[in-house]
C-alpha cells in the first residue's frame, strides 16, 4: 500500500513514516507539511490512501481534502489529528473522508490505513460515540421526495447503525446481492458517494 503523509510537524511526519514502513506492508511515497503540499503530492503520487492532519497553517487539511475529492472522486483520505472538535468531525464526514482518528490512538493507525484501503470507513472510538449527538436530528423527514420506499428506509437506518451488507441481509431476510443493489439505488437517488455519506445523511436529516 502506498500512502502520502501530510503533517505540519515534520518530526511527526518522519516518525509516522518510519513506524508505518516498519510494518512491511506500507510504503510512504512522500511527506508534506501543508494543504498545498497535499494537493500537489496527491496529483504526483496518486496514493492508495492519504494520511493527513487537519489543523495546519494556511490551507487546512479539510480544505485540501475537499479540493482533492473534487478532482479525484475516488480519493481515500484518512484524517489523523489531535483535535476532536465537533465541527471538524461533521465536516470530515460530510465531505466524504474515509476516516477520522485521533493521534492518541497511535496503535490503530496502521490497521486503520489497511481498513480504508480495503474500502471501509474508519472512525476512532471517541469519534463514533459522538455521532448521534453531533448530528442534528429531525423526525419529520419526507422520504417520498426522494422516492425512497420503506425497505430502502430500513437499509439506510441499518447502514447508519454500522451494519455490513451481510448483517443487513440477515436482518431483512435478503441476499447480499439484493442489499448491494438497494444500496446503489439509494445512493443514486440521494446523490451520495458512499455509505459513510449515507450515515451522515441519516443522522443529519432523519433520526429523531
Amino acid at each position: 500500500m502506498n500512502i502520502v503523509i501530510i503533517d505540519d510537524d515534520k518530526l511527526v511526519a518522519l516518525s509516522l513514516k518510519t513506524i508505518l514502513e516498519s510494518t512491511g506492508r506500507i510504503t510512504v511515497s512522500a511527506t508534506g507539511s501543508c494543504g498545498e503540499d497535499a494537493i500537489k503530492l496527491y496529483d504526483e503520487h496518486t496514493p492508495d490512501v492519504m494520511l493527513m492532519d487537519i489543523r495546519m497553517e494556511g490551507m487546512t487539511g479539510l480544505e485540501a481534502g475537499e479540493l482533492i475529492l473534487k478532482k479525484h472522486s475516488g480519493a481515500k483520505i484518512l484524517y489523523l489529528t489531535t483535535f476532536s472538535d465537533d465541527e471538524y468531525i461533521v465536516k470530515a464526514l460530510g465531505m466524504g473522508a474515509k476516516g477520522y482518528i485521533l493521534k492518541q490512538d497511535f496503535e490503530s493507525i496502521a490497521p486503520a490505513l489497511e481498513a480504508v484501503m480495503g474500502g471501509q470507513s474508519v472512525f476512532g472510538e471517541q469519534v463514533v460515540t459522538k455521532l448521534p449527538v453531533l448530528m442534528k436530528t429531525k423526525s419529520d423527514f419526507d422520504y417520498s421526495k426522494y422516492d425512497i420506499n420503506p425497505k430502502e428506509q430500513d437499509i439506510i437506518r441499518l447502514v447508519a447503525e454500522g451494519m455490513s451488507n451481510k448483517e443487513i441481509a440477515a436482518e431483512l431476510f435478503l441476499s447480499e446481492g439484493t442489499v448491494r443493489n438497494y444500496l446503489s439505488e439509494i445512493l443514486e437517488k440521494l446523490s451520495l458517494r458512499d455509505r459513510t455519506q449515507l450515515a451522515v445523511f441519516y443522522y443529519t436529516n432523519v433520526k429523531a
